[in-house]
This record gives C-alpha cells, structure tokens and sequence, in this order.
C-alpha cells in the first residue's frame, strides 16, 4: 500500500517535530491488512516544493507486509521527479522461479471410475477399527490410515491428464459424442446441440 498519504509526522520526516493522531489510524489501518510502514534505503524526501517558503516534505509512504525479509525497503529517487512535485519510490520484487506442474490426477464426474472410487473409499473406511481409539494418537493414527486408503484409491481409479491451454474442464463425453454426430451429419440441428 503505498501513496501520497500527505500526512506531517516526526515518524518518517526528522525535520517536522510535531506528531499526529491521524498516523496512529494509519497504522492501525495498515496493521489490519498486515502491512507495516517501510522505511527507505536513504531518507530523503519524498516531495519537493517549488515555493522557496516551504520546505521539501517525506509525505509519501510505503506500507509492505508484516515481517518479510524480502519486502521491506524501498529506494526514493529524488532525481527523477522532474517537473512534478513528487519523487517515486521504487521498490524491487524478486521472482523466484516455480515449478508449475503440466500433470493431474483426475476422474470424470459421474463416470465408472468415479463410483468405483466412491464405493471403495466408504467400504474401507467402514472396515477402520475405531474400537481401540482411546486417546489422541491411536484417533490419529486411524486418520492416517484413512488418508492412505484415500490417497491409494484415488492413485487406482484416477487417470494423469496433460494439462495444456486447450484443457476443456469442461468437455464430456457427451460433448464427444455431439461432436461426432455433428461431423457425421453436418446438420444445423446436429450443431446447435453443441
């Protein structure tokens, strides 16, 4: 969150002495969204006044988020701000790369597999001994075992797709179907059940 906040405080300009009550609800705004103030790498100010009588102010802020190694500090750059009254600050966001998978683990809705896998998972978990659970670990080791058969009958009755961005979610097989009447046919009606 960042802007021209225009609000006076000994907080983050040294050369005003006075302090406001309206940053107290700055912060707890901030705070709210977890955000903090930011301080910059060099405190300069932030915007220049063009009449000699008044004096260069820091009234821009910049709040990033709470207790981030990466986010918390920006530059000013007094130099750039030309023939406006302020100077931007810029701050640098680091993109790491990320490994995207192209892959999943589905099951078509309604379709054999998914009954098969909804009649499996409840027939094992039916047969869990729950008898013995007498304290927390022996209830947690019983949801683990269930999270297993879970994971185990998925892996069975799911199939790997590609996922590309021509990936329809969907298209069924009825789609499939409409599809190739259509081309068979070649019929306004055959296309409209498309």
């Amino acid at each position: 969150m960042m802007g021209d906040f225009n609000i006076h405080v000994s907080l983050w300009d040294p050369s005003y002495i006075h302090h406001s009550s309206i940053s107290n609800d700055l912060f707890v705004i901030a705070n709210s969204f977890n955000l903090s103030l930011s301080y910059p790498t060099d405190q300069v100010p932030t915007r220049y006044s063009d009449n000699a009588n008044d004096s260069n102010s820091v009234i821009n802020l910049m709040f990033l988020c709470s207790d981030s190694s990466e986010l918390n500090t920006y530059h000013i750059h007094p130099e750039w701000y030309l023939t406006s009254d302020y100077a931007p600050l810029i701050i640098t966001i680091f993109i790491t790369e990320e490994h995207i998978d192209t892959c999943k683990r589905t099951i078509v809705k309604n379709s054999e597999e998914d009954h098969m896998f909804i009649k499996q998972v409840i027939t094992s978990f039916t047969k869990l001994d729950t008898s013995s659970i007498s304290n927390i670990p022996d209830g947690e080791e019983v949801v683990s075992d269930f999270v297993d058969i879970v994971q185990y009958t998925w892996i069975k009755y799911s199939k790997l797709v590609n996922i590309t961005r021509h990936s329809k979610l969907w298209w069924n097989n009825n789609c499939n179907h409409d599809l190739t009447s259509y081309r068979s046919s070649k019929s306004i009606k055959s296309w409209k059940m498309l």
